[in-house]
């Protein structure tokens, strides 16, 4: 592997118009795709937290689930995407339609082991979250109707990476919009029972999303197959395995997947402990991080836009404006997390007041102080996050970041969260803040690990 070096650096910031162009459009239209996808999350939530806490609860503990199958399809999609936009910088579209079938085998694969697990063992499932029968009995309710849509967010969500390391970026937004514009009209006509439907409650909220979801899949499906004129993708390909393609997509891909599955795992072992504590904190968690992903789209959006525009210039072989690039996405990131950070502390009291008649004061007072700890984290966030996941992965040292969660996570998070929460017998507040350290603490390595540049490596056969 050649050893890049820029030996003449022209600015500390980039100067590329080009690059501000592609970054800021793939950022916009990424950031508002993730928003109407968490908005539809936020809409359950914030419907059924108004029709029965432990509804709302219930539904936390199955979006704990579907969190791992969406961190697992997300590093499909992620792997994915490292590869196909060094092919489109190398301006090769043909390895990205033989990858498109690879990717796709695999999560439907994945997707099919938690469609059985939530048919046939859903109550065993979610008793692993908490011991609340009334909560696992709500969430059972919800999981049985919710399993038939992983399969069809499975195909919408890696085709939707495809389509965005190629820098097709309206693609997702529209689809998002019009997901969220069913879910929020069906939730509102089947949970509290209007237009003459019947009030279905927690089964309402389950069918508006799955009914979302198909709309979302067919529409997807159409677009690549009928319209989309960058790939020309045929249905038809969808059969046919590269051999050697597979071997790239593995090496590349598997630890992007691994990282998702340990990540998500990790975050299932999270409400595990903060939901033995009661379920005051399930239910405080649910609403602080539901608001925390809707609040911090546009962090999650310029990781994976970073991802894809350096992929895509590692492909390309343009070094030295790669370092420039990354410079500048530094500051960027740290801009954004004090802005999402400042945002969060303006619009805490507005989020809490929605759930006031509801809840519990107990639960009431967490959110609070669980809102307060991740305004502190997502600056943290912002930052490693984007430069680890967006820079270093897409970059093609898809490794790192595997070897750098499961140090942190499983080495020193959960160990010591454990510790608060069983040992030492610490408060649910101590014990979130513990679980949210690492977001400060990997800022550190992301900083000497991108400015390193040991990450570039040209993984597409160009």
């Amino acid at each position: 592997m050649a050893e890049y070096r820029n030996t003449d650096p022209r600015h500390f910031f980039t100067r590329d118009r080009s690059f501000y162009k592609s970054f800021l459009s793939l950022l916009l239209f990424i950031a508002l795709q993730d928003l109407i996808l968490f908005s539809v999350n936020l809409a359950d939530n914030v419907m059924l937290g108004v029709y029965s806490e432990s509804a709302m609860s219930g539904v936390a503990l199955v979006n704990q689930i579907q969190f791992l199958l969406h961190m697992l399809i997300g590093g499909i999609g992620d792997g994915t995407s490292v590869l196909c936009s060094q092919y489109w910088g190398a301006k090769q579209t043909d390895p990205i339609r033989r990858i498109v079938p690879i990717a796709l085998r695999m999560g439907l694969l994945i997707s099919c082991v938690f469609v059985l697990t939530s048919l046939i063992f859903p109550m065993q499932a979610l008793s692993i979250f908490s011991p609340d029968p009334v909560i696992i009995a709500n969430g059972a309710e919800y999981m049985r109707i919710m399993a038939y849509s992983y399969l069809m967010f499975t195909f919408s969500s890696i085709l939707l990476r495809v389509h965005q390391s190629v820098e097709t970026v309206t693609l997702g937004f529209k689809v998002s919009l019009l997901a969220l514009c069913m879910n929020v009209g069906l939730n509102y006509i089947l949970i509290f029972g209007h237009l003459g439907f019947p009030e279905m409650g927690i089964t309402g909220a389950a069918t508006a999303t799955l009914i979302s979801r198909a709309v979302e899949f067919i529409f997807i499906a159409m677009y690549t197959f009928l319209r989309d004129r960058k790939l020309q993708l045929r249905l038809k390909e969808l059969f046919h395995i590269d051999k050697t393609l597979h071997k790239d997509f593995m090496r590349v891909s598997l630890p992007v997947i691994l990282s998702g599955g340990s990540w998500g795992i990790a975050m299932c072992i999270q409400t595990v402990i903060l939901g033995h504590m009661g379920s005051a904190a399930i239910g405080a968690n649910a609403i602080a991080v539901t608001f925390l992903q809707v609040l911090s789209v546009v962090i999650y959006a310029s990781a994976a836009a970073s991802g894809v525009v350096t992929g895509k210039t590692v492909g390309k072989g343009d070094m030295s404006a790669l370092r420039e690039y990354t410079r500048t996405f530094q500051v960027i990131f740290i801009i954004l997390g004090f802005i999402a950070s400042l945002l969060i502390q303006c619009l805490k009291p507005a989020v809490l007041s929605i759930y006031m008649q509801q809840l519990q004061p107990e639960t009431a007072t967490l959110a609070d102080h669980f809102i307060n700890i991740l305004s502190v984290a997502v600056i943290g966030t912002a930052y490693q996050m984007s430069c680890l996941t967006g820079i270093v992965r897409g970059g093609g040292h898809t490794r790192f970041v595997l070897y750098n969660d499961l140090i942190f996570m499983w080495g020193i998070i959960l160990p010591a969260s454990a510790l608060c929460a069983f040992v030492f017998n610490q408060s649910p507040a101590v014990v979130f803040m513990c679980l949210k350290a690492d977001q400060i603490l990997k800022c550190a390595v992301a900083f000497f690990e991108v400015n390193s540049y040991r990450w570039i490596k040209k993984v597409a056969r160009t």
